[in-house]
């Protein structure tokens, strides 16, 4: 069973094969949401694994955010910069929904992420 075999299921189980698929494929686990976001932040980045700072942690973590977000038009790649780092804008509002449903909306779109590479 590959990502795209697993759309029907509950989003629960979707992210426990991903976070399956992920671990066979890189051979670490990701602990959780941050760590797959910290993931897709440095493939977004494009320039390999290195030591980052705290705040490219975070800063590849909000990359992570607004790139899976964009995939239902929630921001848009506005410019990367000089040293290669994507900045994007905030395109239409987020629902602003609490904790869960936001944790829920990041998880499926991740997914989708994953299915489109």
């Amino acid at each position: 069973m590959n990502l795209t075999d697993i759309e029907d299921l509950p989003l629960d189980t979707q992210w426990e094969f991903l976070l399956q698929y992920l671990e066979e494929s890189i051979g670490k686990r990701p602990a959780d949401l941050n760590g797959v976001l910290f993931l897709i932040g440095v493939q977004e980045l494009g320039q390999g694994a290195k030591r980052f700072t705290k705040e490219q942690k975070q800063d590849l973590m909000h990359i992570a955010i607004c790139k899976v977000l964009s995939l239902s038009g929630y921001y848009v790649l506005e410019r990367v910069d000089k040293d290669g780092w994507p900045h994007y804008m905030l395109n239409r509002a987020l629902p602003q929904n609490g904790v869960d449903a936001q944790e829920g909306l990041l998880k499926m779109h991740v997914i989708e992420y994953f299915k489109g590479l």
